[in-house]
């Protein structure tokens, strides 16, 4: 039996004759028929007889027409589910973050979301980019946002926007630095006491990997992968570090920090990735263009400070 053949059963019943039926169903009487003898023959009873008031179940006919209407039902509630969902996004989404972006995109995401999104439920986990990444390569997350191009099987990248790094001092600095608001090459980081991220944390590796390039190695006082401690570390004097230019924007402005912009510039990617080996529900997608959005507002707005939107696929 399939559902067809449910809805023939149901309708017959229901207008209390096959030819009353067909006309409804705008269906021919004796292929009506066919579809209700193929069904005895398939459960091996009868499921109609004729009376003088037209056809009316069997024992057994009864029993199918009760259950053929859940089954109907059920279906109908299915099918209007799915439009429904189509229509409206529902469901869980799970973004992964680095510290750094959670900071300044987490909480405008999530209240875009509830705005705008009522039946999604975003769920954003904060953690360094190589958690980030696992956890996409296992499907624990279902959009993330990285720096740097993943090249993995069942992964995209979708550069998003580029933001430009600079170097961040105490607010009592050196002979040795520049005025405020000029610039400093990579090869300065030699000559100053610095406080970073440890290696493996994203931030480390794209400068190890620049200073390389240069000939140069890092070798920071201090190692720590919080950003809030690196600040309050340079706030104190300890040393000087290198941020995402928004990442300190609050201390800049209150004078807490002073900070300059690297020439060449120094500038990273931050990329959209997403699964390729399974399909994104439309929650996903909406929460990926809300993204996007909630992206391009921030650095429209100067929120997120030295960024440029790129152009995205």
């Amino acid at each position: 039996m399939d559902l067809k053949q449910l809805r023939y059963f149901v309708a017959i019943l229901q207008c209390g004759s096959i030819t009353r039926a067909a006309l409804r169903l705008n269906v021919a009487q004796p292929a009506l028929s066919l579809h209700i003898r193929n069904m005895e023959a398939d459960l091996g009873v009868p499921l109609l007889f004729r009376t003088p008031q037209g056809v009316r179940p069997t024992e057994a006919g009864a029993i199918l027409m009760r259950h053929a209407q859940q089954i109907l039902a059920q279906f109908e509630q299915t099918e209007a589910e799915i439009r429904g969902s189509m229509a409206e996004p529902a469901g869980e989404v799970r973004l992964g973050l680095p510290s750094s972006i959670s900071q300044v995109l987490g909480a405008p995401l999530i209240l875009a979301a509830r705005a705008r999104l009522p039946r999604v439920s975003l769920r954003i986990a904060d953690a360094m980019s190589g958690y980030v990444l696992e956890w996409l390569r296992l499907g624990r997350m279902d959009l993330g946002l990285l720096y740097g191009l993943v090249e993995d099987r069942g992964l995209r990248s979708i550069s998003l926007l580029s933001e430009a790094l600079e170097l961040f001092g105490p607010a009592a600095g050196g002979g040795a630095d520049p005025p405020e608001g000029g610039c400093v090459s990579l090869a300065a980081l030699a000559d100053r006491p610095l406080i970073l991220p440890g290696p493996g944390h994203g931030l480390r590796d794209f400068l190890d990997e620049k200073a390389a390039g240069q000939g140069l190695r890092l070798a920071p006082g201090i190692e720590i992968d919080a950003f809030g401690p690196i600040k309050t570390l340079v706030e104190q004097g300890l040393g000087y570090a290198v941020l995402p230019a928004h990442a300190a924007r609050r201390e800049v402005g209150e004078g807490r920090l002073r900070a300059w912009a690297f020439d060449p510039p120094l500038v990273r990617t931050v990329h959209l990735v997403l699964p390729t080996d399974r399909p994104l529900s439309h929650a996903v997608r909406a929460i990926d263009k809300l993204c996007r959005a909630t992206l391009a507002d921030l650095v429209r707005s100067g929120v997120w400070r030295s960024a440029q939107m790129r152009v995205s696929g």
